[in-house]
């Protein structure tokens, strides 16, 4: 379904748009809080006008790290007061407009073919269109452009599929990615996987080219996503400008409140914990579950793709943290068996883990959000995994720890995408080794459920 936007909608996006913001000289500071006071206090400084915490709200717990963003301004006032109340706040960027303006540059040989592209640089969503399109026109036996709903602001959310052998009833995956609009890493990640699948020569690569058929969305959130190129560079949500309001209270901007965060608007335990009904906060989950229309895309696509076949993967995509997450993001300790598979799921995660750290030596974690990261509710993977019933679902969230956090330098794009397709091999072969699905000739699979129904069905004389 193709949604509209009205009249009205339009003119409030006219008048509630920002100008520009720049972030020249502002300051970012790790810490780490060793008592629940001073977590307190941290949380109560994330309310003072001038700081932006990179570490979400509900992730400032005790001996976790915190990342400050302040303006200039603010600096010597900031220093003094983690001094006197004993946390020790260290310098880790200078100037965050720096790091922007690297991440904007083009090398001088970008060519004007955009199949040139050679992933040194961030493009903007009309070059990624541009990608997807002229990969398509490339390869039309193989590639076919995938268009699964229209965004907020009326923009295509758009993909590509890879199919290599068009069976009737085919084992499928999907990647998604940019979902949150700052994380631009996650937004070449899947092109660079999608080109690999095309073109790799490596024999594991071309195994998992050819043996899933693949729907790849580099970037879920168009709108989202071309307001961090031209207004603000570290804007997460989607631009739905319904929920306007004044955020004096929350000491942040009022076009704060132009969006919700599209990973907590899925309609799985929507609003439970780690979401806020604050249109001015990171987190605000939308008025209800699938209110947006990005959202809904998704999902509805996801349905109808198990309709279609066997949807066996999905894995979406994030920044920053270097983890490998399992469903579900609510779920701690022993409460992690909610989800039927969890043992094969953290199996093929670790597995994958292990292989991505031995390519460029980067550690990741692996468990559930609640376990290693912070609470959520509302995801897209969990209601993947909660809803839609797909077997091996997980997110990746994906380079680094916090250096540059959302502003991940041009050159580590492609160490972080090798190492992340060697995660993905090693998680395939995990997958059909505990007996998830086997390519048992050109025109078919089976999937670990059918063969023990199968077996069950023999055993009971059905068959």
């Amino acid at each position: 379904m193709i949604y509209k936007i009205s009249i009205l909608v339009v003119l409030a996006i006219v008048y509630t748009s920002a100008e520009y913001v720049s972030y020249d000289n502002y300051k970012v500071y790790k810490l780490q809080p060793k008592t629940e006071e001073q977590v307190e206090l941290l949380r109560k400084l994330q309310h003072t006008k001038g700081y932006s915490f990179w570490t979400l709200f509900d992730y400032v717990k005790v001996d976790r790290e915190v990342r400050i963003m302040l303006e200039s301004k603010n600096e010597r006032e900031f220093e003094n007061y983690m001094k006197s109340v004993g946390l020790d706040a260290t310098k880790t960027v200078e100037d965050v407009q720096s790091l922007i303006d690297a991440q904007l540059k083009r090398p001088q040989n970008v060519g004007r073919n955009i199949l040139e592209y050679d992933w040194t640089y961030y493009p903007n969503l009309e070059e990624v269109e541009e990608w997807m399109n002229k990969t398509a026109e490339r390869h039309p036996n193989v590639v076919t452009l995938l268009d699964i709903g229209r965004s907020i602001e009326g923009r295509p959310i758009r993909g590509i599929k890879i199919d290599y052998k068009k069976r009737d009833k085919p084992v499928m995956g999907v990647l998604e990615g940019t979902l949150h609009a700052r994380e631009w890493i996650t937004t070449v990640t899947l092109t660079w996987l999608a080109n690999e699948f095309l073109n790799s020569k490596d024999e594991n690569v071309r195994f998992l080219a050819e043996n899933i058929v693949w729907h790849i969305f580099p970037v879920t959130n168009p709108d989202g996503f071309v307001y961090t190129f031209t207004d603000d560079r570290m804007w997460r949500k989607n631009r739905n400008p319904s929920n306007f309001t004044s955020c004096v209270a929350s000491n942040v901007r009022d076009d704060l409140s132009n969006g919700v965060d599209l990973n907590r608007n899925f309609g799985f335990l929507w609003m439970t914990v780690g979401a806020s009904q604050n249109p001015c906060a990171q987190t605000f989950a939308g008025q209800t579950a699938f209110s947006e229309p990005e959202s809904r895309a998704l999902a509805n696509y996801v349905l109808d793709l198990k309709n279609q076949g066997e949807l066996l993967y999905y894995m979406a995509f994030h920044s920053y943290s270097q983890m490998i997450l399992v469903p579900y993001s609510h779920t701690a300790g022993a409460n992690v068996l909610e989800v039927p598979n969890y043992a094969d799921l953290f199996e093929i995660a670790i597995k994958g883990a292990e292989k991505l750290t031995a390519v460029h030596n980067i550690p990741y974690q692996v468990g559930t959000s609640a376990d290693i990261l912070y609470e959520v509710s509302g995801s897209g993977f969990d209601w993947v995994k909660g809803e839609a019933k797909v077997p091996i679902v997980h997110l990746f969230e994906l380079r680094d720890l916090g250096q540059y956090g959302f502003l991940l330098p041009p050159e580590q794009i492609i160490p972080n995408n090798e190492e992340v397709m060697a995660a993905i091999l090693e998680m395939d072969r995990v997958t059909r080794k505990i007996g998830y699905y086997s390519p048992v000739s050109d025109s078919g699979y089976t999937l670990k459920i059918n063969a023990l129904l199968l077996i069950a069905a023999v055993m009971f004389g059905f068959v």
